[in-house]
């Protein structure tokens, strides 16, 4: 398995519906790639100036949304991920 160095994340999109409210099927042309995620692993946490590590605020299973230029996208074991600072996130969702 993978795990990110530092303030990074690894996050699995969770993809939208393939429909409209009004029953359209949305070709995946015409699609916005979601903002929204999984956290899959995260980093041990950046070092302040002092040298001790800063606790990170999300932890794996958590569901986030997050920017929508943000991250890199990756492919590990044939899966597509994003790989992202921690400041890229924008909120955990309920």
């Amino acid at each position: 398995m993978f795990t990110p160095l530092h303030d990074r994340v690894l996050v699995r999109r969770i993809e939208g519906d393939e429909k409209t409210s009004g029953g359209l099927i949305i070709p995946d042309s015409a699609k916005e790639k979601p903002q929204e995620g999984e956290i899959v692993s995260v980093g041990a946490g950046a070092k302040d100036d002092t040298g001790a590590r800063i606790a990170m605020d999300v932890k794996a299973g958590d569901k986030i949304l997050f920017g929508k230029w943000s991250g890199t996208e990756i492919k590990i074991d044939g899966e597509e991920l994003m790989i992202m600072k921690a400041s890229d996130i924008l909120g955990i969702l309920a």
